[in-house]
């Protein structure tokens, strides 16, 4: 993975990356299988968690991220060789959780290929239970994203 200018069909995603596609990605029918989607959106959500403190704080408590739910939609077919550059974005900040936003673009389309949204849940692991999400990370998205919720 590497960091590079982000297309401007991502300029709304404080958090992106970009990597090649891999021979490997691929499935029989010659397109990126679909759950290489999922995976990136899972890479991109790491790094926003990491950017904004979250992924922390199972170090200092027993209390951190879990993925309550995901989706994608599969706008394009990808295939190799081509390079994808993958956003990450909050969207919304309820008491507990939060919902993101992800976006796959393909280089080679010039188009946005694959989007999606996932529901993190802020959980504490001792009590097996949903937690309110912290101020100071609530604070930490809202400078990442530029914007209050």
């Amino acid at each position: 993975m590497s960091t590079i200018e982000k297309p401007e069909a991502l300029s709304d995603y404080p958090v992106t990356f970009t990597m090649p596609i891999q021979w490997g990605d691929q499935d029989a029918f010659g397109h990126v299988n679909n759950i290489i989607h999922i995976r990136w959106f899972e890479s991109a959500r790491v790094l926003y968690l990491e950017d904004s403190g979250l992924r922390l704080m199972l170090t200092d408590s027993k209390t951190g991220p879990i993925l309550a739910s995901i989706t994608c939609n599969y706008r394009r077919q990808l295939k190799y060789p081509d390079t994808v550059h993958i956003g990450a974005r909050v969207s919304r900040i309820g008491r507990s959780s939060m919902t993101m936003d992800h976006a796959v673009y393909s280089q080679e389309l010039d188009t946005i290929a694959a989007d999606g949204s996932s529901i993190v849940v802020v959980f504490d692991y001792e009590q097996n239970r949903p937690v309110r999400v912290p101020d100071n990370i609530r604070s930490a998205i809202e400078s990442l994203e530029g914007r209050t919720f």
